[in-house]
């Protein structure tokens, strides 16, 4: 399916996914047309959509662009392992704050009869979490086999009496992550439990980010007073409604906070979906370093190419001028209309005349360049091939390579005959025009495209 070649214009495209081989250069450019296309305010007022992501997995840009250096992906965290990391990052700066008192973990039951009360119990109800969710993982499960070692040393209730910086990093890079047999819990639940872990964090840590975080939790409970019908809900209507209130904020504590993710997090599910993006909200996309692949046509400013652009744009809103016309209609050009015309690109103050004399150099004189830039009218291109047409009945392959060969013309101006041999004119017959036509008639098609580029230069 071609759906992307051409003809679709969706500027929020910010990822481009090749999922195809493709070997033609027109449909290569045209589908990374599909993400070139200007989206203001993309990204929210005056972030504007600078670039886009190109995601190749059948080497279509190795083929175009002499095999790019590339670079691997990365995939984010799971959100159960961002909690994981979160818990234990908690605990860790509780510990190094030295603020819970005795640090030996409390496993008999009084924290599961009643909320936190000190951050001492926070702390121990956070490490108890954790605790529960190592032990539930089973050191037989293949993924789990390889890690087996931190799991046995972090399912023991002692390891958890006081978490140091070689601990925390062993939870977060050894453990967190590892499959859990503990219940699923829903997403809802487990975004809110993320949210609050990260205003506990803030709070410990004194970051700005509090506000905003404060900020997500304050429109949560904005969101939950409208349920207030919801009986689950207005059970917890005085702290719904405290949390919206300056003053609950003004000396709160990580067991007050503790007390609103336990009460609240099975409830926020209830919100209606087009009003969820608070909890939504708090993830990052992980990419590596990026690598420069250069393209042709997407250059940096003062490059040839962003001077062949600029030219094309130059040209295309002056195409009433009388050589631009006479090059679009394959009419034969004077010296006159030449001199007038590099006159005229001269003026424009578009690039330095060492790149227009580069441009006429590399395409073999000025009327080859421009028309190579506007092309032809594709009635002008159709009448070149009008005597080759004639007095020949052609197969629909025929035809059809035929047309390839018009759609070139209308488009680039000019076409050297060895392109007759590369696709998409192979896709329609790998032999190339030997394929499909005499020997005779490729001369006469061979002449024809020498004479429209003949047309060109002044007479």
């Amino acid at each position: 399916m071609d759906i992307l070649d051409t003809g679709i214009d969706v500027p929020e495209v910010v990822n481009l996914v090749f999922f195809k081989v493709v070997r033609s250069k027109t449909k290569f450019w045209q589908m990374l047309g599909r993400g070139t296309r200007l989206c203001p305010d993309l990204f929210g007022p005056g972030k504007d959509k600078e670039n886009f992501f190109l995601f190749d997995y059948c080497g279509n840009l190795e083929f175009f662009s002499q095999n790019p250096a590339t670079t691997d992906g990365s995939v984010a965290d799971s959100l159960s392992k961002r909690l994981f990391k979160a818990r234990v990052e908690m605990v860790g700066e509780l510990d190094r704050q030295s603020t819970v008192g005795d640090k030996t973990p409390a496993w008999n039951g009084l924290l599961d009869r009643r909320e936190p009360e000190t951050d001492a119990e926070v702390r121990q109800a956070a490490a108890k979490r954790l605790h529960t969710e190592v032990t539930a993982m089973s050191t037989e499960n293949v993924l789990i086999r390889p890690k087996r070692q931190w799991v046995e040393k972090y399912s023991r209730p002692e390891a958890w009496a006081y978490l140091g910086g070689e601990s925390q990093s062993e939870l977060a890079h050894e453990v967190a992550g590892l499959p859990s047999d503990l219940d699923p819990e829903s997403e809802e639940a487990k975004r809110f439990d993320r949210l609050l872990l990260n205003l506990q964090l803030a709070l410990l840590k004194h970051e700005p980010a509090f506000e905003r975080l404060k900020g997500q939790v304050i429109e949560i409970a904005g969101l939950l007073e409208e349920k207030a019908a919801i009986p689950s809900v207005n059970a917890q209507m005085p702290l719904i409604q405290e949390i919206q209130s300056e003053a609950w904020w003004e000396n709160v504590t990580l067991p007050m906070l503790e007390s609103v993710r336990r009460r609240l997090r099975d409830l926020v599910k209830l919100i209606d979906k087009r009003k969820r993006k608070p909890v939504y909200t708090d993830f990052e996309d992980l990419m590596t370093d990026g690598i420069l692949v250069e393209l042709p046509g997407f250059a940096a400013e003062g490059s040839f190419e962003k001077f062949l652009a600029k030219v094309r744009s130059f040209l295309r809103a002056h195409q009433d001028h009388i050589a631009i016309h006479k090059l679009r209609m394959n009419k034969p050009l004077t010296a006159t209309d030449l001199e007038e015309l590099e006159r005229m690109l001269s003026a424009s103050g578009i690039g330095s005349e060492k790149m227009l004399a580069r441009a006429k150099r590399e395409s073999q004189g000025l009327g080859p360049f421009v028309r190579s830039l506007v092309g032809l009218e594709r009635e002008a291109a159709k009448a070149a091939l009008g005597g080759f047409l004639d007095g020949h009945a052609w197969s629909a392959q025929q035809i059809e390579f035929l047309n390839l060969v018009v759609n070139h013309l209308t488009q680039n101006g000019i076409m050297d005959a060895a392109l007759l041999y590369e696709s998409p004119f192979t896709d329609v017959i790998p032999q190339g025009p030997e394929g499909l036509f005499s020997p005779g008639e490729v001369d006469e098609l061979v002449a024809v495209l020498d004479k429209v580029k003949a047309a060109t230069r002044a007479a």
